[in-house]
Parts: C-alpha cells; sequence; structure tokens
C-alpha cells in the first residue's frame, strides 16, 4: 500500500513538474530543422540557436539588395549602431518579438531591464569566439563593468570577416546589440517583414 501510494506521488509529482515546464517553455520554433551552430551544455541553446537565425533574419531582410550576404549585412549594422542609426522597430519581426519574450523568461539572462554579462551564456559564448584575443578584450569588459558599445564596437568591427563561420561571436552580437534593444518595442507596431535568402556572391 505505501508503494502504490508513493508512486502515485511520483507520477503526480512528474506530471505537475512537465506541466510547469510545458507552461514556461518556448515551443513556436522556426529554425528548428536549422544546423545547430552554438552549443553550450545543459544551457538552452536551442532557445540560442532560434533567437541567432531569427536576429540574421531580420537584419538580412531590412539590409535588403541583391548583393545581401551575411558579412556586409553585419557590417551594416554594426556602422548604423556607431552612427545611432539603427531604427529597431522597423527591423524586428514579430517571431523575433516571441523569442525575445522567451529570452525574458530567463532570469539568469537579465538584471532588470539590462543585460547580465555574468549570466552562464556569456562564459559559453566567450570561450568559444574565434578570436581569443577578443575574448579577453570581452571578459575584461565585463569583470571591470565596462560593457559600453562605445568601446566594443571599434574591435568587434574588425571581427566581422569571420562572422560566417564564428556563430558564437554572432550570437554575443545578437543578444548584446539586438535583443537587449527590444526592451521598449510596442509589439503591436510589429509587422511581418518579407524574407531574404543571402546571397551567394561575396561570401
Amino acid at each position: 500500500m505505501k508503494l502504490v501510494l508513493k508512486l502515485t506521488i511520483l507520477v503526480l509529482s512528474i506530471a505537475l513538474y512537465s506541466c510547469k515546464n510545458e507552461d514556461a517553455s518556448f515551443n513556436d520554433y522556426k529554425y528548428a530543422n536549422e544546423e545547430q551552430v552554438v552549443s553550450c551544455g545543459d544551457l538552452d541553446t536551442k532557445l540560442y540557436n532560434e533567437a541567432l537565425n531569427t536576429f540574421e533574419a531580420d537584419i538580412l531582410s531590412f539590409y535588403k539588395n541583391k548583393k545581401t550576404n551575411i558579412k556586409s549585412t553585419y557590417n551594416t549594422f554594426l556602422r548604423d549602431i556607431v552612427y545611432e542609426k539603427i531604427a529597431y522597430q522597423d527591423m524586428v519581426s514579430p517571431h523575433t518579438m516571441k523569442v525575445f519574450e522567451a529570452l525574458r523568461k530567463k532570469p539568469e539572462l537579465w538584471a532588470g531591464t539590462e543585460l547580465n554579462y555574468n549570466a552562464p551564456i556569456y562564459k559559453c559564448l566567450t570561450d568559444n569566439f574565434m578570436a581569443k584575443d577578443f575574448s579577453t578584450t570581452v571578459n575584461s569588459l565585463i569583470e571591470t563593468n565596462s560593457m559600453r558599445s562605445d568601446i566594443l564596437l571599434p574591435p568587434l568591427q574588425k571581427r566581422i570577416k569571420n562572422i560566417d563561420k564564428d556563430k558564437y561571436l554572432a550570437t554575443f552580437i545578437a543578444l548584446n546589440m539586438y535583443y537587449s534593444q527590444l526592451v521598449n518595442i510596442d509589439p503591436s507596431l510589429v509587422t511581418e517583414k518579407p524574407v531574404v535568402q543571402e546571397a551567394n556572391a561575396a561570401k
């Protein structure tokens, strides 16, 4: 009898835990069949891969032209940040806002409305940057609480030539310079954007 009671409690606990996690989880994956280019152990890297793919789709669409490729698009995106010309409201897509809301539900990723650079995902990303000197730079900025775009952008722009291969750096850019800026976006004004494929030329 005691065994049956214990088993019943165990089954109910598992069911309640599953329901709780289902409610909190993100299931609206658009890029689940794409290669998972970022892997960070037991962190929710499926969501971070979704965030990266969604970000790249947004900037490719926003900076569309017949020679669109990911390197030139990142260059233009970072240049517009330098000159404060970014129109996030016009750039973001409805799916991006869903991904953003899922990221917002990760308390370890945020300190209020600001990113928490001590979150485990940042250690994973910086540890895997192709440019180890840039990893050292970013970690130093985190340790001294000096993560500001005016300090970060100049060395970052020099790394864009490998952005098609360094997806840990790309994810860092997506979180730090895109999703962190969506806090004040009005979702009701976000509209669907045309899908733009990366051009094969000039990669």
